[in-house]
């Protein structure tokens, strides 16, 4: 359901004069610095920005698909670490467009924004047309259906260099059930995959995000200076992969289009 203008707001961080916030109905969206686009104040965003920076040449510009756009928190990062970079972010709610459009700075020139669905976004992309497609779609705080499939996940791979990277915010709760379900999703289309969460998380403790990191080519993924890099951020994180990924979704079936309508 598309947010009705009048439940979005921009908001002033008290502990960062520079930091605002996108609310839609009271509720924390994205975060954007409007002096310093490098500053990721989610701990999610800094995960998923760990990822492109470990999987990538440093400075390397990136082609890149935002399917959620929100403020634009990463690809006003990724233009800045990345200049260059050609990007096209899809968002499918008008309203939080227009107001990212009159509120904060202007993007880069080589950022694209579309209000599409994310679906069909990634059904029109060009095969083999990006470094990175990044997903962060959600509708009352869930994740729809049509962007939690198999199929879905065969059309981002699509999209895909050889080398690229597909990235996933996830949320879920304790027992974890639905991000057990989407990475068996992506085992089923990808060769090389990763989940990166707090601690507590995995810990079965919290509710919160848990990033997934997806390749076609296995051992893609710099897992070891990945688990390096979240365990030193403010908020410790932790990497499953490999046989501590096989323990976390055993008996996790993939989700599927059929399956999905079926719920």
């Amino acid at each position: 359901m598309e947010s009705a203008a009048d439940d979005l707001a921009l908001v002033v961080d008290p502990a960062r004069r520079t930091g605002r916030t996108l609310l839609a109905a009271g509720v924390a969206q994205s975060y954007v610095d409007v002096v310093d686009p490098r500053h990721l104040h989610f701990e999610y965003v800094r995960r998923m920005a760990a990822v492109i920076d470990l999987a990538a040449p440093p400075g390397r510009p990136l082609t890149a698909l935002h399917l959620g756009g929100g403020a634009l928190t990463l690809p006003r990062w990724l233009a800045a670490t990345r200049p260059g970079s050609a990007q096209l972010a899809v968002e499918r709610d008008p309203a939080v467009v227009g107001l990212v459009r009159r509120e904060l700075p202007p993007l880069p020139p080589e950022v694209t924004v579309a209000v599409a669905d994310a679906r069909d976004a990634v059904t029109d992309a060009p095969t083999g047309r990006y470094d990175l497609v990044l997903a962060d779609v959600y509708r009352a705080a869930r994740m729809p259906g049509h962007v939690a499939s198999v199929e879905f996940a065969a059309e981002a791979a699509r999209t895909l260099h050889p080398d690229g990277v597909y990235l996933v915010n996830v949320t879920d709760l304790p027992p974890l059930v639905f991000c057990r379900a989407q990475v068996a999703t992506l085992r089923a289309v990808f060769a090389d995959v990763c989940l990166v969460a707090d601690r507590r998380m995995l810990r079965g403790r919290r509710y919160g995000n848990l990033v997934l990191a997806a390749a076609h080519r296995p051992d893609r993924l710099p897992v070891r200076r990945l688990a390096a890099r979240v365990a030193a951020d403010p908020v410790p994180g932790g990497v499953l992969h490999g046989p501590t990924l096989d323990a976390f979704v055993s008996g996790a079936r993939p989700a599927t289009d059929a399956t999905l309508a079926a719920d």
